[in-house]
């Protein structure tokens, strides 16, 4: 069930033009800060708060849909380690934060939210390009 007050559930985030893949219970969408390339959203389509909330297949199936766009992102970006966040502190909504890390990761060490940085956008053929590479890769993947 849908959360009128839920960002997620209005449709209002994450940016629709950042969409890559409907998995079935989640949709998966290109993070719009790209400083850390690949960032990635795996976003529940039903609200729920806390993963407790959800039925045990339900779970299960979250999890592979998770696992399938980490396998994707470490293909595409050459990903040395995923960083995997589930957190909800600001956005009360299951989402997942998938980001590779790289070999030339600018503090391989630390967790992105204390790498002190300025958003980096992608748009235009750009953003078209880093979609695109991962619905091939997940595609193949499934």
């Amino acid at each position: 069930m849908a959360d009128p007050a839920c960002k997620a559930c209005q449709g209002s985030w994450p940016r629709a033009d950042h969409f890559i893949a409907d998995l079935g219970l989640s949709n998966v969408y290109l993070h719009n800060d790209q400083f850390f390339p690949g960032w990635t959203l795996v976003v529940l389509k039903q609200h729920a708060t806390e993963l407790f909330h959800l039925a045990p297949t339900e779970r299960v199936q979250l999890m592979e849909e998770v696992s399938l766009v980490a396998q994707s992102l470490a293909q595409v970006y050459e990903a040395r380690k995923i960083n995997y966040e589930l957190l909800g502190n600001q956005l009360p909504h299951i989402h997942w934060h998938l980001i590779p890390r790289l070999a030339n990761d600018p503090a391989p060490s630390e967790p992105i939210w204390r790498v002190p940085h300025d958003l980096k956008s992608l748009s235009g053929s750009d953003l078209q390009n880093a979609v695109q590479r991962l619905q091939q890769a997940l595609h193949r993947a499934r």
